[in-house]
């Protein structure tokens, strides 16, 4: 591939979607200190340098919360620039338009696009930076450049043998115009993309030394802790700050938009300081609301109301009325939290010049426009100090957090940490909407669907998030999933009725394709027996203009032995589900016994298309599995009296260790362009778990989490 590149602006690369440009620069090379980098140092564009001491650093401009997106971004890099990857590191970079990511318009790490986004822009960043160091050695040799070649951070002249490393050509490389032209690798001809890699930064993670956003300190830093109103939407009427400020160690106790903040030394003390502040809230119209109040909501939604076509294909209420056989079902999915391990946090400073910002956060440009916006700074004086996150999920794609440790560092002015507990991670969240769904299907006299109606109703995560995403009334964030069913059937009607609870909502790991795909696989198993048929093969044959859902899905039947008994007293269901440009199917083993469901195997298949690092893949599909394990088994928000219940580990459970299923994954071979990783295998797994216990008991699981009897 050729790609031609502008002098001066090195990539401009349009936009995949946000309507936004990517645009790569050189950006000021600072050294560890903060001051200006020698002149021996050679930074090309915004994702590479390269010092005098021929080490490669790759900047990243997604955030790491354990996906291995750092690790990626590095890897992209340095193959083009045939890098030797032992003297590879990586860094967070800076909030610069240079890293918008062009798929979503910002500067956000989510959606599983790191890979999908920056494969080609950053691959041509390391060329780029190729193609400069040959020309450097060109140029001290005397020779062309054609005669030259690059292995392992080295230039070597063929003919005479002569070798330079990229450290020693890094200065003169530096005075080089940047080339009009780069050409990327055939992928045959990779040597470091599709290997399995070990990530950078797991050796950090494992002797401690990774900076994590709890574990900021700064000279003179005040550490706060918030009490927000227990009630959403409520407000603070007025509060008695005197028993606090007694309290050894409380420094202030100043009101926020959000609430009441005790700032102290430390934060036990502003944890004691919290606790004995008096404060008195004004809880607003949702004082009183209980989850049966809310599933009330969505049922009447329906009830009065057809809701928004999100699909119509040919006639499914006229072809339901005549089909041999109808099915009707009535699915429910909660609200749940994201629960990462690392609770919200945020350190800020605030200067009359500027403001630093360290955060665990997903979404840097959101940040920065948080800040911009309480001091009255331009965004070029704000810098945000990425930290690795504890947990992402989505929830880190907020400024909440950020908001306020930037309101109290102004009030304050010193540096102020905002540390949550895991209470207020729990109960101030913005959850995965809960959503009310109806199906009937029917069936012509051989058992094969013909129609297929699906009306939903709940919340919208674009509404409040960035109501310009939604397109003729329709969050497709609500939807995916549902409206874009993959089978086929000659008649499908979807639907969607809007309801705002009241409940702040949010991205949750894999967004509204975790709880649609729940739904619409297990109606596809119950639409299988009332048929007689098989589940795999019923998919098998409705999928047999998909190629990619079939490539998927008949590996993952394969390697669990699908059409072969299972061990005694094990049962097998079967899911898949296109996301985030990638498919995956999974198949699930359980047991069930004691009225308690225990997954024993878990074999999952993924067609991601072009893959950077097998290792990460894996990692991956076993991440999502124990993530939607613990949402099928265990995950629910409720309210009461306007409160949420849950509060910690103890009534909001995790999937322990010794419940770990064994995960095993498979990837299937393909030449296309990468597709998602990081979210696409938790949409199969619950409907997977599903179909094994309707496939145990006869019973259809209509609800999460899963209960039995």
């Amino acid at each position: 591939m050729t790609t031609d590149l502008q002098r001066r602006t090195f990539l401009k690369v349009a936009a995949a979607a946000g309507g936004g440009l990517l645009l790569g620069f050189q950006l000021p090379l600072f050294s560890k200190e903060g001051e200006p980098a020698g002149p021996a140092a050679f930074a090309p564009n915004a994702w590479i340098r390269i010092g005098s001491d021929d080490r490669i650093t790759i900047l990243s401009g997604s955030s790491e919360m354990g996906q291995g997106a750092m690790t990626a971004i590095a890897m992209l890099a340095a193959e083009e620039l045939d890098a030797d990857w032992s003297k590879v590191t990586a860094e967070f970079a800076p909030a610069d338009k240079a890293y918008t990511n062009p798929l979503i318009g910002m500067q956000l790490t989510g959606g599983s696009t790191t890979v999908r986004a920056f494969w080609k822009p950053v691959r041509e960043a390391g060329a780029a930076a190729r193609s400069l160091l040959l020309a450097a050695a060109a140029q001290t040799w005397g020779v062309a450049p054609a005669s030259c070649q690059t292995a392992a951070n080295t230039v070597i002249h063929q003919e005479s043998g002569r070798r330079l490393s990229y450290g020693e050509l890094a200065g003169k490389a530096a005075g080089l115009p940047l080339p009009e032209k780069v050409a990327l690798k055939d992928p045959a001809d990779f040597k470091l993309l599709g290997k399995p890699t070990p990530r950078l930064d797991i050796p950090a993670k494992v002797d401690g030394s990774a900076l994590f956003g709890q574990d900021i300190r700064l000279a003179g830093m005040l550490v706060a802790i918030v009490a927000r109103c227990p009630v959403f939407g409520g407000k603070l009427k007025r509060f008695d700050a005197g028993r606090a400020e007694q309290v050894k160690g409380v420094r202030r106790v100043v009101a926020i938009p959000s609430g009441v903040a005790v700032v102290a030394d430390s934060f036990w003390a502003a944890k004691l300081g919290r606790d004995a502040l008096v404060v008195e809230w004004d809880e607003g119209a949702l004082a009183k609301v209980s989850s049966a109040d809310l599933w009330r909501q969505l049922q009447t939604a329906l009830d009065r109301d057809k809701g928004i076509s999100a699909r119509n294909e040919g006639n499914a209420d006229k072809v339901l009325q005549d089909a041999a056989k109808t099915v009707e079902a009535v699915y429910e999915t909660p609200y749940l939290a994201h629960a990462c391990m690392e609770p919200m946090n945020c350190t800020a400073q605030v200067r009359a010049d500027g403001c630093d910002i360290w955060a665990p956060t997903q979404a840097q440009t959101l940040a920065q426009q948080a800040a911009a916006r309480i001091t009255g700074l331009p965004a070029e004086k704000i810098k945000i100090h990425t930290t690795y996150l504890g947990g992402g999920f989505g929830r880190r794609a907020e400024a909440d957090f950020v908001a306020e440790a930037v309101e109290l560092a102004k009030v304050i002015g010193v540096p102020v940490k905002v540390l949550w507990t895991r209470e207020d991670d729990m109960q101030h969240d913005f959850y995965r909407p809960f959503a009310y769904n109806r199906l009937t299907a029917g069936l012509d006299a051989q058992g094969m669907p013909v129609a297929w109606r699906h009306r939903l109703a709940g919340p919208s995560i674009f509404a409040r998030f960035n109501p310009a995403w939604i397109e003729n009334g329709i969050d497709s964030s609500a939807v995916e999933g549902a409206a874009d069913l993959p089978y086929n059937i000659p008649n499908i009607a979807v639907s969607w009725a809007q309801v705002d609870s009241g409940v702040p909502v949010g991205f949750w790991r894999s967004v509204g394709h975790s709880q649609n795909h729940f739904i619409t696989e297990c109606f596809l198993d119950e639409l299988a027996a009332a048929g007689g048929k098989d589940p795999y093969e019923l998919r098998r044959t409705l999928l047999a203009k998909k190629p990619h859902h079939l490539r998927a899905l008949e590996l993952a039947a394969t390697k669990a032995g699908w059409g072969t008994p299972p061990p005694a007293g094990h049962y097998r269901g079967i899911a898949v589900a296109e996301s985030f440009g990638s498919v995956v199917a999974e198949v699930a083993e359980v047991s069930v016994t004691d009225r308690r469901v225990r997954v024993h195997k878990v074999t999952c298949a993924i067609d991601c298309g072009t893959v950077v690092n097998p290792d990460s893949v894996e990692a991956q599909m076993q991440s999502a599995v124990v993530f939607g394990l613990t949402a099928a088994l265990y995950g629910e928000i409720t309210l009461a009296d306007g409160r949420v219940q849950q509060s910690n580990f103890h009534d909001y459970p995790l999937l322990r260790l010794d419940e770990m299923p064994l995960v095993e994954v498979h990837i299937v071979p393909s030449t296309e362009p990468p597709g998602g990783v990081g979210e696409p295998g938790t949409p199969p797994i619950a409907p997977a778990v599903a179909n094994a216990v309707f496939a145990a008991t006869g019973k259809p699981v209509r609800k999460l989490p899963i209960r039995l009897g």
